[in-house]
């Protein structure tokens, strides 16, 4: 097994059914990822399963308790004989994107936690070392989607999971800039033909032009993207 994944949720029918499509149940079939649920309040201490409450100094909505969080955290641990790396989805986290994909695929081992309601108590975020990640500066109701969306990135990367290796060459953000145009048949469709560079058989000058093009996309869409690159190499 090359990389584990154990998700806390209030929702695990959420992440089975995901762990049972496309390419997330692909890499499992074959050993290479392994992406377990587990329902929070299996973890409650009283007989109403009780897992939120009201936050303290006052305010609307409902707090997530933290003994059924580290007692989750905990239980993984023992049945794995590990220190994974405990992430938690709230929108007040790092911004997950490739490069951090790319780093957590190359851990053996990772918990998701998932938020809901107003949020999770912070000791519990502090005893687990748990790291916030946020996919994007929006609400959700909870923590399930951007689990998974992270699950499914970080799986994507991980050697062996696509059937052609070289296709993460092509995807967005993969040089931290956006991917360029494709295309596909038929050669002309309403009038629009494909480019004819793309037809030529020359591949130095396809890959010129398709830098080229993801460039030119990366500018008038995400030209933060490309400041980013800038500072980098500017500070290597």
């Amino acid at each position: 097994m090359k990389l584990r994944i154990d998700i806390i949720t209030l929702f695990p029918e959420l992440i089975r059914c995901f762990a049972e499509t496309a390419i997330v149940k692909r890499a499992q079939d074959r050993g290479l990822v392994f992406i377990k649920a587990y329902n929070l309040r299996a973890f409650s201490s009283d007989r109403y399963r009780t897992v939120d409450d009201y936050p303290y100094g006052g305010g609307p909505g409902m707090v997530l308790k933290p003994e059924p969080i580290s007692r989750a955290v905990e239980f993984i641990k023992g049945v794995t004989h590990s220190q994974p790396r405990v992430l938690i989805t709230s929108p007040q986290g790092r911004v997950f994107n490739q490069s951090l994909a790319e780093a957590l695929s190359l851990c053996p081992h990772i918990i998701l936690v998932c938020g809901r309601y107003q949020g999770i108590d912070q000791r519990v975020i502090e005893l687990c070392q748990g790291e916030e990640i946020s996919v994007g500066d929006y609400v959700l109701s909870g923590g399930e989607l951007p689990a998974m969306i992270v699950a499914e990135a970080i799986t994507r990367l991980v050697p062996e999971v696509l059937g052609d290796e070289e296709s993460i060459h092509f995807d967005s953000f993969y040089d931290r800039i956006l991917g360029p145009p494709q295309y596909t048949r038929p050669r002309i469709f309403e009038g629009r033909a494909v480019p004819e560079v793309l037809t030529s058989g020359n591949h130095s000058l396809i890959e010129e032009w398709r830098r080229k093009k993801a460039l030119q996309k990366t500018r008038l869409v995400r030209p933060d993207l490309l400041d980013k690159l800038s500072d980098e190499v500017i500070h290597e």
